[in-house]
């Protein structure tokens, strides 16, 4: 069995470069997450190592929801792992739910006719966290819908360990990569133009 690193690293997730990335932060390496996950395989393994190291820490989500864009493809195969762990306990599917950006883009929201339950037990899944400020939105949203976000779990943690959640935090790779405000970033001094991954820049 491949690991998280291993799978990453095949496909070139790793990048090296001037990146803008959605905190708003600068940084030199990027996790293209979409890269490994476009292959259903890596994405299910990815899923399966998660979904054994939450069931581990004795937490039984009934709803995975992810953050669009970056979690699209990724609730989708923890609840599918999830699913294969927990379905005869809990005697349903684990389902999966994405969260849109809001119009004014300072929040989220979950739309085209799926609800929360009140109390319904929901894990929040991000492919990367750097601050994890798009996972906390996410739990918020849960809150309000009236459901329990019970964790949040990510495929990689490049805070170093530092993104902190009221919830437990569970990850495959914990990788401290520095990160800058755009004032104290030495690739901008330099004159280099950051780029903002998933942008036609790619």
């Amino acid at each position: 069995m491949a690991t998280a690193e291993e799978l990453l690293k095949s496909v070139s997730a790793w990048q090296t470069g001037h990146f803008l990335l959605s905190s708003g932060l600068h940084s030199s390496e990027y996790m293209q997450c979409q890269r490994v996950l476009q292959y259903p395989a890596h994405g299910l393994e990815l899923a399966r190592q998660l979904a054994k190291k939450i069931v581990e820490a004795g937490l039984k989500p009934q709803v995975v929801v992810g953050p669009a864009l970056g979690a699209v493809h990724l609730e989708v195969f923890v609840a599918i792992a999830l699913n294969d762990l927990l379905e005869k306990e809990l005697g349903s599917q684990v389902r999966a739910v994405f969260a849109e950006r809001t119009e004014d883009g300072t929040g989220f929201a979950i739309r085209r006719g799926v609800e929360l339950a009140p109390g319904e037990r929901v894990l929040v899944v991000e492919d990367v966290t750097t601050t994890g400020g798009s996972a906390k939105k996410v739990v918020d949203l849960v809150k309000v819908m009236g459901a329990d976000p019970i964790a949040v779990a990510a495929i990689i943690d490049r805070s170093g360990g530092r993104a902190k959640f009221d919830q437990p935090f569970i990850n495959l790779v914990c990788l401290d990569i520095e990160t800058f405000d755009t004032k104290d970033c030495p690739m901008c001094k330099s004159g280099s133009s950051a780029t903002k991954p998933g942008s036609s820049n790619k």
